[in-house]
């Protein structure tokens, strides 16, 4: 029996819960399968590897799948087909988190397909799984014999009164005004995803550090579950006299050699190979890198790439992985190079310089807002809709129901770098940029209350050569302004990047498309001026001080106020007019126990409203009720149609109203007359308050259907109303309206 087959548990109390990790009791043929159970949620992942490399592939082949079962909360999936379909967006970003903090740590050269599948068994809805999937998905590839320089572990990260909380519950990330979360190993922080509301930069360093010290005991657990693997594996090989192993065994790596030019090992051995390759493309790559415009750039790049492989790929079609690898490391070279010794960017701009920014605020005259940003050569069209409660996504999450009344989507069509390729929806990384800015953007947004609408954004990148996200977040501000929703403040993003080589550390303000792809870190930041309310970062390297990090901070909040004073020239706060497009709304208030009489049975009076006036009304429970129509007159019609039905009787005022009866005693006798004084609300004027003079008969005064002024003259405790004719007289009848 294999080790694998025997179950093994290990855990922590994190937070007064039990983090547990175990393996050994499910899925035992993937090559690494753990449970990981946090309160009573769980989360089995798995890793498995192919056994053989694609033919042609060159480059790493890593899928993640985190997909949430629907028993796992004790539910069965809506729609037609009763079973779980495409993932779900919370799905998809929760891969990304998985995937982002993991690729950087296998191996160069190993080239074999790699799955991690994270399966939420159970979820408490109090305790999310996220997290405990990245946890697990380390130590699936720990236990594995798939390479994997890790571990690495994943928290949450709120602040709760003032405190830090390690994996706060969904309860508690209510109250909190950070929501980060980090992932990182022993030597450092790796990812950061989150925001917080305007927070400063030094909390959000207090925040990342705070998450990286509290993961460590997470990665302690799976050194432990690794260390009784072996412990295992080594019982089983001395009883079957085979020799013991250090640890656990992992598929073979490409050797890698060293390379005195580029001062790093590489994948290619042969050096004469190498020679050539730098050759024939050194000096034509750095002409290239010349070119200030990013189109002619690349095609200048590629085929100087073309050039220099293609004589090479044919005469050495076996190696054809390993040089390949070689150019793209010595393009990496040559585009740092500039950088750490000549202090000069590609584009020429200093490091902290932000390219020349233009913008253009309501270009679009049917929508409801539009804003085009561009920075340099990054170019987005953001566009507001708004409408009402009836246009708010409904979400159907394992935590339970919700409902979202801002949405922003983000898409990327291939026109945007110049490329050809099918479009077939959004893809995770257009929801990953979505979410982000979305993110950036909801802690600006003015409260229910004060704005009733639902908000739509779409971000159209017309043009990118770096961080279209952030320029989505500035445009997207500029796009709300333009609708005349009165955000807080306007808020900006900006991407920032790190060269680091050795001691000499170079942090870079907006960075183009390649110095992020060839840089150490690549991080985003969104906020207004007064503080941060969204963060991305992935890091390449390890290394990463906490001084580095606020060196970074720091000049990524000078260049975010450089943009939002351009954003601020542009237009200086939200508009005090909206678009004539846009729909209007009207809010008043009733009491709850009213609102029955609004709605009506099975909705049949508040439709009739709607039907008469055009408009759309929401009534929430509160009493709040929010009337909408691109028709100003027909909004106040409904509002005055609603007040009338729900108005109240005041002691003291006088109405006009209608005898709807007379009012009999048993004996037929008459004793007073009911009055309608505005729908579904009457009161009785006794016989002695009928007239001045004494009345014998009501009928010798008030007939059935007679117009009548009347005061009211009291409200018993059952809500009774009394009248008074009487009291009336003498006072002037209203103006008909």
């Amino acid at each position: 029996m294999s080790a694998h087959g025997t179950r093994l548990e290990v855990r922590y109390n994190l937070g007064g819960r039990d983090f547990i990790v175990e393996t050994g009791a499910v899925a035992k043929q993937a090559d690494g399968a753990v449970l990981v159970t946090f309160g009573e949620s769980i989360v089995l992942v798995t890793a498995t590897a192919s056994r053989t490399i694609r033919e042609g592939i060159d480059f790493f082949p890593l899928v993640v799948d985190y997909q949430e079962m629907a028993y796992a909360a004790g539910k069965i999936p809506g729609g037609f087909f009763k079973r779980e379909g495409r993932p779900s967006e919370k799905e998809i970003l929760t891969s990304r988190l998985i995937d982002r903090p993991l690729r950087p740590l296998f191996p160069k050269g190993f080239l074999n397909e790699v799955q991690i599948i994270a399966t939420v068994l159970s979820a408490d809805q109090e305790n999310d799984p996220d997290v405990l999937a990245i946890c697990g998905a380390s130590a699936a590839l720990e236990i594995s014999d798939i390479p994997f320089q890790g571990p690495i572990a994943g928290v949450r990260v709120g602040r709760i009164q003032g405190q830090w909380v390690c994996n706060p519950t969904v309860s508690q990330l209510k109250e909190s005004d950070v929501n980060l979360i980090v992932a990182g190993s022993r030597e450092g922080v790796v990812m950061v995803e989150g925001g917080g509301q305007e927070i400063s930069e030094e909390e959000l360093l207090e925040a990342i550090f705070f998450g990286h010290r509290s993961l460590q005991p997470i990665l302690g657990i799976q050194e432990e579950l690794k260390g009784k693997r072996i412990e295992l594996e080594n019982e089983q090989r001395k009883a079957a006299g085979e020799p013991e192993i250090k640890t656990v065994e992992k598929k073979a790596v490409p050797e890698l050699s060293f390379d005195p030019v580029l001062g790093k090992p590489v994948l290619l051995a042969d050096e004469s190979i190498r020679e050539r390759i730098r050759t024939a493309g050194q000096g034509k790559i750095l002409q290239a890198l010349a070119i200030a415009r990013k189109k002619a750039r690349n095609e200048q790049l590629e085929k100087t790439r073309q050039e220099t492989l293609a004589p090479l790929l044919e005469e050495f079609p076996e190696k054809a992985g390993p040089i390949k690898a070689y150019y793209e490391a010595l393009e990496k070279f040559v585009v740092r190079r500039p950088i750490l010794q000549e202090n000069r960017r590609v584009d020429g701009r200093a490091f902290n310089e932000v390219r020349p920014i233009h913008i253009q605020v309501g270009w679009l005259p049917r929508t409801h807002g539009s804003a085009r940003f561009t920075r340099g050569e990054t170019q987005v069209s953001a566009v507001v809709t708004l409408g009402s409660a009836d246009d708010e996504q409904k979400i159907d999450a394992l935590t339970g129901e919700t409902f979202k009344s801002f949405m922003l989507h983000y898409n990327f069509p291939p026109y945007s770098v110049g490329e050809v390729r099918m479009m077939r929806g959004p893809s995770r990384r257009d929801i990953g940029h979505g979410a982000l800015a979305e993110r950036s953007i909801s802690r600006i947004l003015p409260s229910n209350e004060k704005n009733p609408y639902t908000i739509r954004i779409v971000s159209e990148v017309l043009e990118s050569n770096g961080s279209s996200s952030m320029a989505t977040v500035c445009g997207a501000s500029l796009a709300l302004m333009d609708a005349g929703i009165q955000i807080k403040r306007p808020v900006a993003g900006i991407a920032m990047g790190l060269i680091k080589e050795g001691e000499k550390v170079v942090v870079l303000t907006d960075i183009l498309g390649d110095e992020d792809h060839h840089g150490d870190m690549d991080f985003k930041v969104a906020g207004s001026r007064t503080g941060i309310t969204g963060f991305q970062m992935d890091i390449k390297i390890s290394g990463v001080t906490r001084d580095i990090l606020r060196q970074a901070l720091a000049q990524a909040r000078e260049g975010r106020e450089f943009i939002l004073g351009k954003m601020e020239n542009a237009l200086s706060g939200p508009r005090a007019e909206m678009s004539p497009y846009a729909p209007r709304f009207l809010s008043l208030r009733i009491k709850p126990d009213r609102i029955r009489e609004i709605i009506g049975p099975q909705g049949k009076i508040i439709r009739g409203i709607q039907d008469e006036t055009g408009v759309k009304i929401n009534v929430e429970d509160d009493g709040s009720v929010h009337i909408f129509s691109p028709d100003s007159q027909a909004a106040q019609r409904a509002a005055d149609i609603i007040r009338e039905m729900i108005k109240e009787a005041q002691v003291g005022e006088f109405y006009m109203g209608r005898v709807a009866s007379i009012a009999r005693k048993p004996d037929g006798k008459e004793f007073g007359a009911f009055v309608e004084i505005f729908p579904g609300t009457d009161g009785l004027v006794h016989i002695s308050q009928l007239a001045n003079e004494r009345v014998r008969n009501v009928e010798d005064v008030l007939k059935q259907g007679d117009q009548v002024l009347v005061k009211v003259i009291g409200i018993d405790e059952r809500g009774k109303i009394k009248l008074s004719r009487k009291e009336a007289l003498g006072h002037p009848w209203p103006e008909k309206k």
